[in-house]
C-alpha cells in the first residue's frame, strides 16, 4: 500500500471504528424500570449515566446541534420517566430507547429551516481545500475525527444513521434494522454505500490537501 493509502487507512480507522460498549442487560434495566414506575429518583440517575450518553451522541449526529440533541434526550429519557411500562423487552432497552429518540429527533429535524440541511458530497473538494503546505499533518495529526465527522455530514440521512449505529454505537445488522424499520438487507446495502462514501470523500479531502494524488481504490474493504 502506498503511504497516500495508508494515510487515509489511518486517517478511517483510527476515527471510525467500531466501539465495544459494555451493556446494561434488559434484566438489571427491568429492575430500574420497576423502581422508576414508584418514581425512584435514584434509580432514574443510574438508567440516564447509563444511556443518556450514548443516546446523545445518536441524536447530534442526527441533528449536529448540541442544544437540539439536548433537548432530544431530555424529551426521550423524561418519556421514560412518565411510562416505564412501556418497555417490553422485544429488544435491548438500547435499542427501544434510540427508536424513541428517532422520532423525536426526526419532528426537529423536519421542522429545520431548509439552508440548514448539508449539501451534497460533491463540493467537498471545495470545502475542505487547504492553503498551508502542511494542511494533512494538521488534519491527521489535530482534526482526524472532524475530517470524518465531516465527510459523514454529507452523507444521506439513512446512510449517515446506518454507519453511525453500526460503528459509533456498536449495533448489529438486526438492530440497526429496527431502528430504522426496515429489512436487515437494506441496511447491508446502505452500510455498504456508506463506506464507499466516506472512503470517496476522505480520499478527496486528501487530494485537495496535496496527501493522495493516487489514492484511486485506497480503502477496498
Amino acid at each position: 500500500m502506498s503511504p497516500a493509502n495508508d494515510r487515509i487507512e489511518t486517517l478511517y480507522c483510527v476515527t471510525v471504528t467500531r466501539r465495544r460498549i459494555a451493556r446494561m442487560d434488559n434484566d438489571e434495566v427491568n429492575q430500574l424500570l420497576v423502581r422508576i414506575g414508584r418514581e425512584d429518583q435514584a434509580a432514574f440517575r443510574q438508567l440516564y449515566k447509563a444511556f443518556s450518553q450514548k443516546v446523545y451522541a445518536y441524536v447530534l449526529n442526527m441533528l449536529n446541534d448540541h442544544a437540539r440533541a439536548e433537548e432530544v434526550l431530555a424529551d426521550t429519557l423524561y418519556e421514560v420517566w412518565r411510562h416505564p411500562q412501556h418497555f417490553r423487552g422485544d429488544s435491548q432497552f438500547s435499542t427501544w430507547l434510540i427508536g424513541i429518540a428517532r422520532r423525536k429527533a426526526l419532528m426537529v429535524y423536519r421542522a429545520r429551516r431548509p439552508d440548514e440541511v448539508h449539501g451534497d458530497l460533491d463540493d467537498i473538494a471545495e470545502t475542505t481545500a487547504s492553503d498551508t503546505p502542511d494542511g494533512y499533518a494538521e488534519l491527521a495529526g489535530k482534526q482526524r475525527r472532524e475530517g470524518v465527522q465531516h465527510c459523514m455530514g454529507k452523507l444521506s440521512d439513512e446512510h449517515r444513521e446506518c454507519l453511525h449505529l453500526v460503528f459509533y454505537e456498536g449495533m448489529g445488522l438486526a438492530e440497526v434494522a429496527e431502528v430504522q424499520n426496515c429489512p436487515e438487507g437494506t441496511v447491508k446495502t446502505r452500510l455498504f454505500h456508506a463506506r464507499q462514501k466516506i472512503k470517496k470523500c476522505l480520499q478527496s479531502l486528501l487530494r485537495s490537501e496535496g496527501g493522495a494524488p493516487d489514492a484511486k481504490g485506497a480503502l477496498a474493504s
